[in-house]
């Protein structure tokens, strides 16, 4: 059974199949800047979710839009002297690489909301004629807030507590409303803010706000109620907010089952941010030498619904767990013993899926595999891991990194520069000589370059630090 938090009812709700597939959306990004590490926060969560899900048996079908038209989009682009498209190009590719880095499965639609203008302003159509929405003096349409009476529930915020321009995407922005609360559905176009990006429409020239964006694809690619959606705290308000309003004002049937949110990254136990110095993209952190499993690591081993703090500390811990895991599979690689007891693999497996279906409880999932592997390590200290012992248990680590995405499953030859080769051949050799203080000055050279040297029942060898 899997059970997830429903940020909409404050409860853990089973997830259940109601049709042949289940249909979950994603927020995806705004690509007007390459995407920094807490946006990727609520990627690999919501690709551990994906994971979980089939791990689970559900049979998927998932939509991550890509807001490609929006303020930031069409300032970005006039600031580069590009036309909208070319602009956004490179910030979708980079998107796109960045989640190969970080072993982000793809998902089955990436939407751009510029493909979808015609089913935004079908949308907006709908919602004037049922008297959801109306056009303003300024040519803008806007939602009529009071017309849904609902509005609030997922936030937990009462309409007449809100306060003047709360639910605006852009706060600096002045518009003729009947109400200070009702929000933009299509924007009249201004060539000095909009340059050259614009679409023709019953409204007039203009183009979409970001809300409406998410509702039209919704709908569209996965019909009026769809099972599962998912994004960051700070989506929950406005933006998810006016997205039921406009789908159930629209549709006039109940937008999302459940509803899912990561909490905030911050680095350092501050906000991240530009002027602090704090400001990370993933592209910065393989600057510095990290790799996207390290990244993903960390992304990943904190609850989604517990605030992450990003620290280089924490990264490098990550580094460590993974270096354990790759000596641990190079042990099972080498186990032979000539008998043995079964690996604890069923327990394991009991434990592991266990804490996933709790609200993917990822702390005690990867509890789970550490204990397996400390059982796993006693055999093979004991001699008594047998080879087909060894292969059942990399079987069953494949099983779980179908869901993890980040364990270090494959040996890879380590190159070792050759003045490290050969002092760990001068110290084999001084060692069979019994010359220990020549093998104990070939050791402390080997370590003085970043190498270790292992020994072991199996063998020894060197090893990166």
């Amino acid at each position: 059974m899997l059970k997830l938090y429903n940020t909409e009812t404050r409860a853990k709700q089973e997830v259940k199949l109601q049709d042949d597939l289940l249909k979950m959306y994603t927020c995806g990004p705004t690509v007007y800047n390459y995407a920094h590490i807490g946006n990727f926060r609520t990627y690999v969560f919501e690709d551990l979710l994906r994971r979980t899900l089939k791990y689970f048996g559900f049979p998927l079908k998932q939509v991550m839009n890509l807001t490609d038209v929006e303020d930031k989009t069409i300032q970005g682009a006039i600031a580069a002297g590009e036309k909208l498209e070319d602009y956004t190009r490179t910030y979708k590719d980079a998107f796109f690489e960045d989640l190969k880095t970080l072993h982000i499965e793809p998902v089955e639609i990436y939407p751009p909301a510029t493909d979808y203008i015609a089913e935004m302003i079908t949308m907006i159509e709908t919602l004037i004629e049922k008297g959801f929405a109306y056009q303003g003096k300024d040519g803008g349409v806007y939602y009529r807030l009071k017309s849904f009476p609902s509005y609030g529930r997922l936030s937990h915020l009462k309409l007449d507590e809100l306060q003047e321009g709360a639910s605006e995407r852009v706060s600096d922005d002045e518009y003729d409303k009947e109400s200070a609360t009702d929000f933009v559905l299509w924007k009249s176009y201004d060539p000095k803010r909009d340059g050259d990006v614009f679409w023709e429409s019953p409204f007039g020239k203009g183009r979409p706000g970001w809300h409406v964006e998410c509702s039209a694809m919704a709908t569209k690619l996965l019909g009026p109620t769809i099972d599962i959606h998912v994004g960051g705290v700070d989506n929950i308000f406005p933006h998810h907010e006016n997205e039921i309003a406009q789908s159930e004002g629209c549709t006039g049937k109940h937008f999302v089952r459940h509803w899912l949110h990561a909490e905030h990254l911050i680095v350092d136990g501050k906000k991240m941010s530009k002027s602090l110095g704090n400001f990370y993209t993933l592209r910065d952190l393989l600057d510095k030498g990290y790799t996207g499993a390290e990244v993903r690591y960390l992304l990943l081993a904190t609850h989604y619904r517990t605030q992450l703090n990003f620290t280089f500390d924490g990264l490098e811990a990550a580094r460590q767990t993974l270096a354990r895991i790759a000596d641990f599979v190079h042990r099972l690689r080498s186990a032979s013993a000539p008998s043995g007891p079964a690996a604890p693999i069923d327990e394991a497996r009991t434990a592991f899926k266990a804490a996933l279906g709790d609200d993917l409880n990822i702390s005690v999932a990867l509890a789970a595999l550490f204990d397996f592997m400390k059982k796993i390590n006693t055999l093979i200290d004991k001699g008594q891991l047998t080879s087909a012992e060894a292969t059942a248990t990399l079987d069953f680590l494949k099983e779980l990194n179908t869901v993890l995405a980040v364990l270090p499953l494959e040996e890879k030859a380590l190159e070792i520069p050759a003045e490290v080769t050969a002092a760990f051949e001068k110290r084999q050799a001084a060692r069979a000589a019994k010359d220990w203080e020549e093998a104990d000055k070939q050791r402390d050279y080997i370590q003085a370059q970043g190498y270790l040297i292992e020994d072991s029942p199996t063998g020894t060898r060197v090893k990166k630090q």
